[in-house]
């Protein structure tokens, strides 16, 4: 009985646990000439600040318009977790300022974003080394519909085995939902022939004429979107 009520104690504050769903994403990029001064730097700073719940992976951007860029995903982690972290204190921003941003450019960006796991056929913590990330976004009030979206294509990604995590921005400038696949089998899942057309796989899955209408509602939600590769680099990451 002791057992039971215990259990039961602590049902209110399993209740009010958050998840460990929010990534925060640093782009930095630097000095064509500092590159492996850069990496040397950051792979320490990562092995040594950053490590359980915000731990890097650091990814090489190699493609679009953050080209020659550096992607660092911190997390997941939940906002309560956030909150509770304090200040990462003189010892961590020093060597940041002083062993890495020396030898970086001055453009830059943060932001997070929260996985949604009913839009995604892949967990969260399931990575891997290659990666296509498209950034779509909504046009003013079409969100839900830019979401809609994406929950049709979630069949479709399934049926064909391809790995898609997606997340929601959060307070990071202008709404923004993004897809993010992962390459299980690397590169050559781009190539032409992998799998069948999207527009027939598509209508397979939801009947002939489908695509199109996608596409009109594809035009009416979305503002723009642009893709980009990434490749990760485990030795500049957290251990």
């Amino acid at each position: 009985m002791r057992k039971i009520l215990g259990i039961l104690l602590l049902i209110p504050f399993i209740g009010i646990s958050q998840a460990k769903t929010i990534v925060s994403v640093t782009r930095v990029f630097p000095k064509a000439d500092k590159v492996a001064e850069f990496e040397k730097a950051l792979a320490a700073h990562a092995q040594k600040y950053h490590t359980g719940d915000f731990a890097w992976r650091v990814y090489e951007i190699q493609s679009g318009p953050d080209a020659g860029g550096y992607h660092l995903t911190e997390g997941p982690t939940s906002w309560d977790a956030m909150d509770g972290r304090g200040d990462l204190g003189a010892e961590h921003t020093n060597d940041w300022n002083k062993n890495i941003a020396i030898y970086l450019t001055d453009r830059s960006q943060q932001s997070y974003s929260e996985y949604d796991d009913s839009l995604s056929t892949v967990p969260l913590g399931n990575y891997s080394d290659k990666i296509v990330i498209t950034h779509m976004y909504p046009k003013p009030g079409m969100v839900v519909g830019v979401t809609d979206l994406v929950r049709r294509l979630k069949k479709v990604w399934t049926d064909g085995n391809e790995t898609v995590a997606v997340y929601n921005a959060v307070s990071s400038g202008d709404p923004q939902i993004t897809t993010v696949n992962r390459l299980k089998n690397g590169l050559k899942e781009l190539a032409d022939g992998y799998r069948p057309p999207m527009a027939s796989r598509y209508n397979a899955a939801y009947g002939a004429g489908a695509w199109d209408t996608y596409l009109a509602d594809y035009a009416k939600y979305v503002e723009r979107r642009w893709s980009e590769i990434l490749v990760y680099r485990a030795e500049l990451s957290s251990k």
